[in-house]
């Protein structure tokens, strides 16, 4: 089991490596998912998730957009797995994410990425996943 510690990430690169881990066959654990980070500027973030909120035909069928930080963060994680194929479901299984550390993994090793910090941004525009959910109308 990989434990991955989402503080100061960036979310494509921490969720590729997640992927790319399920899909090999480990089961996989996100912790600090309101801490990854989106990078760009603060109101184009904003400007392109409430596009997406907007973008929907008939409502009771259309995509439901997550609110909470955990669910966003897995939500992008599935977008790298071939979801429509049996090998991608099982992958997404096997992955969970969480807000803050629970308890049964507080004492447990967290693995830091190096090279999906948010140090590696040439800019510093960026945003929480946090934030981001708190202005769509999360807790």
């Amino acid at each position: 089991m990989k434990i991955y510690n989402g503080e100061n990430m960036l979310l494509g690169r921490l969720a590729s490596r997640v992927a790319k881990d399920a899909l090999l066959g480990e089961e996989v654990k996100v912790v600090n998912c309101e801490k990854i980070v989106l990078s760009g500027k603060k109101v184009l973030v904003f400007k392109e998730e409430k596009e997406k909120r907007l973008r929907k035909g008939y409502p009771l069928k259309s995509a439901k957009r997550i609110r909470l930080p955990d669910r966003h963060v897995r939500r992008s994680i599935r977008g790298m797995l071939p979801w429509k194929q049996a090998r991608g479901k099982d992958a997404f299984k096997r992955i969970m994410c969480y807000s803050g550390i629970p308890e049964i993994l507080a004492d447990k090793d967290l693995i830091i990425l190096k090279d999906s910090s948010v140090k590696k941004l040439p800019t510093r525009n960026h945003i929480t996943v946090g934030e981001l959910c708190k202005h769509v109308g999360g807790k």
